[in-house]
């Protein structure tokens, strides 16, 4: 009996493994592109709770892993080994999923500069566009006048 999993050590692996699953089921939803600063941010704000979350958990893999190592020493060597690859899989699917969420936050942190970088240098071109027109409507100058030719000129 003393190798057989605690009920906390099933409590914890079914808690932990829902989380996983749920987690692994948003981050394999599909990308797509954005152009709303807004709607990057939203979703900023989702990964890094799913990393708050995910440091929340680590306490019950922590016992997990140590529940793990309990058992396995009291435990014959095949019913051990079947602890240590369960632990093993978990312990995998948890090092990629922190993985992702870490590469997913690097990148979207990455093209929300990008963008926000765009749609200022797009406000200033729009700004240079409207001064261009205003100048390119003005009355020209008469012939003649050689003066208010080479104003214009230096302002072309």
């Amino acid at each position: 009996f003393d190798s057989l999993p605690p009920a906390h050590y099933k409590e914890t692996m079914s808690t932990i493994l829902m989380w996983i699953q749920q987690s692994e089921t948003k981050l394999s939803m599909p990308q797509v592109a954005v152009a709303e600063y807004e709607i990057m941010e939203q979703r900023l704000r989702e990964f890094k709770a799913l990393q708050s979350s995910l440091q929340e958990q680590q306490k019950g893999l922590n016992y997990l892993s140590t529940a793990v190592e309990d058992m396995s020493r009291k435990a014959p060597a095949e019913v051990s080994q079947r602890y240590r690859s369960e632990i093993e899989v978990i312990l995998g699917r948890w090092k990629k999923l922190s993985a992702q969420l870490v590469e997913r936050c690097q990148k979207l942190e990455e093209l929300m500069t990008k963008l926000q970088r765009f749609q200022n240098d797009t406000k200033t071109l729009k700004k240079w566009m409207a001064e261009v027109d205003v100048f390119l409507k003005e009355e020209w100058p008469a012939l003649g006048d050689s003066e208010a030719l080479e104003k214009q000129l230096e302002q072309c």
